[in-house]
């Protein structure tokens, strides 16, 4: 990965600006439904606690993820809640347990979202968190407990906060 990488991701995120002298996520009612939220939330809980990976895509879909076939969520997997139609997980990837993908960030001044694209095949380690604008190429892997905050390269494995990509000797030497 190049110092682009970043680039790009920020390159993708639109910025929405708020009002006055509170924090963004104090106008969070303004940037989403609360309704749709609640609805969000409720449907994610279920996502998080069902075993059932059909009834967890189907359900994903309900709300406006783009789920592939034959992909597989972890438990207590979390997409984002505000933005759940930001997400596309292209066919037979995997999000692995306690996963988080996250389209939006609440900042001070403005709020940004950001699509998260999860390429084919692509696995996602337990505990990993994805920030917005971030895509995950196809057949790349991402380490249990990383923090994504660069596009990863189709078929590269990344590790660690910030995840890096993992060179081939270092992955021989595991």
């Amino acid at each position: 990965m190049t110092d682009d990488d970043t680039t790009r991701r920020h390159d993708r995120i639109a910025h929405h600006a708020t009002p006055g002298g509170r924090n963004s996520l104090q106008y969070w009612t303004e940037a989403r439904n609360p309704l749709r939220v609640a609805l969000h939330y409720a449907v994610i809980w279920l996502v998080r606690v069902n075993p059932s990976l059909r009834l967890k895509n189907w359900l994903l879909r309900r709300i406006g993820v783009t789920v592939g076939r034959g992909v597989s969520w972890g438990l207590e997997s979390t997409p984002d809640v505000f933005w759940p139609d930001l997400i596309t997980v292209e066919d037979h990837a995997i999000v692995g347990y306690d996963a988080t993908i996250l389209c939006h960030e609440f900042l001070q001044d403005e709020y940004r979202t950001g699509e998260v694209v999860i390429g084919e095949r692509a696995m996602v380690g337990a505990g990993a968190i994805i920030l917005p604008g971030v895509e995950i190429g196809a057949g790349a892997s991402v380490a249990a407990n990383s923090l994504v905050t660069r596009d990863v390269p189709p078929g590269a494995t990344v590790a660690g906060v910030p995840a890096r990509e993992m060179s081939t000797e270092s992955v021989a030497d595991d």
